[in-house]
């Protein structure tokens, strides 16, 4: 069986099948495409799936040529919402998500769902990896006794794995083929296959065990929380001493060594930042260990929003204007610059915060035109572009997100007040008595 995979994958015949086609499932989906490998999709999105099987993408950085290229004319990328198709897949990789729930504990719902519509159709021969990324010890103490009930056996019938998705939309100089990606697997001759599998397509980290996976995951995104959450701390203890964060940091990252460079924002934003530390800060409790570095560097993230509404009603204040009734425009709703990518945006708890404080708040991003309900914000706004807007139209606006595309000079007349959370204005070289940063 072995052999007869790797022979698969070798000659192209493997048929890869991908549960998710988000921001993960479908970058994974272009690399595999790229070489010349089918692609089999499943999504329960049926707007997502109408959209796929024409040729059309509803991610910024896949582009639609590439899509009508290999669902219209090369008909090697087929999608679908129908999973009794899954034996037709030799690879199931499960792209879903893994939020958190209200109370901050892990919701692996996806994940275990996902598993047992494998389990449902799981057959001889069939790999199946997790992608999504998790605490550790999910791949085998969650999903493996799923996969058993089936009375299949793992490393006898079929193959079970982990290897974490590294993706950075909207960066251009890492791209998903350019990033080493972590590969493992519960038996021998699964880290073999996988091993196979993705070093046709990008350079592999193979490690000794799943658990190794997925801790190497979470360490990622746990370091990048952890010193964002410090630049924050510092952000607002400059602020106090009327000490420029961003010089402080400019001039710190001249020393050549021993030094990295993070910088301060309105909160942290996201699929994985914000939430996967709370996987690991979960799974430690387990073993009677509080996780206080964790936790603290996510409660100082958390409340970077309620910093800017502070700026917000100072900024007011200072034109002898309540927040009540002010209007407000909000630039930027992505959770970073140059995305059409909304998760976790602190953009939402700040919109959300200048409402319940009376403020008339409006929006603008060109690349998200309409804001959509979340599970936590029913917000509902459409994109006010500029040129629907008056001159000091507004009495405050929010630089959020600085997306390149932004005119803030075409901006900065629409505004009384600027507060800027992104040092966005003198980035572009925008000097104004209106600005205030935050």
């Amino acid at each position: 069986m072995k052999q007869t995979l790797l022979k698969r994958i070798e000659t192209r015949d493997a048929v890869i099948g991908i549960i998710g086609l988000g921001y993960v499932g479908l970058p994974l989906a272009r690399e595999f495409l790229k070489k010349d490998f089918k692609i089999l999709g499943f999504d329960l999105d049926d707007a997502k799936i109408e959209k796929l099987s024409k040729g059309r993408s509803y991610i910024k950085h896949i582009e639609h040529a590439f899509l009508e290229k290999y669902v219209l004319q090369k008909k090697k990328f087929d999608v679908t919402a129908d999973f009794s198709r899954l034996p037709e897949a030799d690879m199931i990789l499960i792209c879903v998500p893994t939020p958190l729930d209200d109370h901050y504990n892990p919701d692996l719902s996806y994940v275990l769902d996902s598993t047992r519509v494998i389990a449902k159709y799981l057959r001889k021969g069939h790999v199946v990896v997790l992608e999504s990324t998790t605490y550790p010890g999910t791949t085998e103490d969650e999903m493996l006794p799923l996969l058993e009930a089936t009375g299949l056996k793992v490393g006898v019938d079929y193959y079970l794995g982990y290897s974490p998705e590294r993706e950075d939309p909207g960066n251009k100089d890492f791209e998903t083929g350019d990033i080493p990606k972590i590969v493992s697997a519960v038996t021998a001759d699964g880290l073999e296959i996988l091993n196979a599998l993705y070093s046709s397509i990008v350079r592999i980290v193979p490690v000794s065990s799943t658990k190794v996976g997925e801790a190497s995951k979470i360490v990622e995104n746990t370091y990048r929380a952890i010193n964002i959450a410090l630049v924050n701390e510092l952000k607002v203890i400059f602020d106090r001493m009327d000490i420029d964060i961003w010089e402080v940091i400019e001039a710190a990252a001249t020393k050549p060594f021993g030094f990295q460079a993070f910088y301060p924002g309105p909160g942290l934003g996201g699929h994985c930042i914000p939430i996967d530390p709370f996987y690991l800060t979960w799974k430690a409790r387990e073993y009677d260990i509080h996780t206080h570095f964790i936790e603290l560097a996510g409660e100082i993230n958390n409340t970077m929003p309620y910093y800017v509404i502070e700026k917000v009603m100072k900024a007011l204040n200072s034109q002898g204007r309540s927040i009540v009734g002010a209007s407000v425009l909000v630039i930027g709703v992505a959770y970073k610059p140059d995305v059409d990518d909304m998760r976790e945006s602190p953009a939402l708890k700040i919109i959300d915060l200048l409402t319940k404080e009376g403020a008339v708040v409006e929006y603008y991003d060109p690349y998200i035109p309409t804001l959509p309900k979340t599970r936590k914000y029913q917000l509902q706004l459409v994109s006010t572009e500029p040129a629907n807007m008056k001159d000091l139209q507004y009495d405050a606006a929010v630089i959020v997100t600085n997306h390149q595309c932004i005119d803030f000079q075409l901006l900065l007349k629409k505004a009384k007040i600027f507060i800027d959370t992104r040092n966005a204005l003198k980035q572009k070289g925008v000097k104004s008595d209106k600005i205030w940063k935050a």
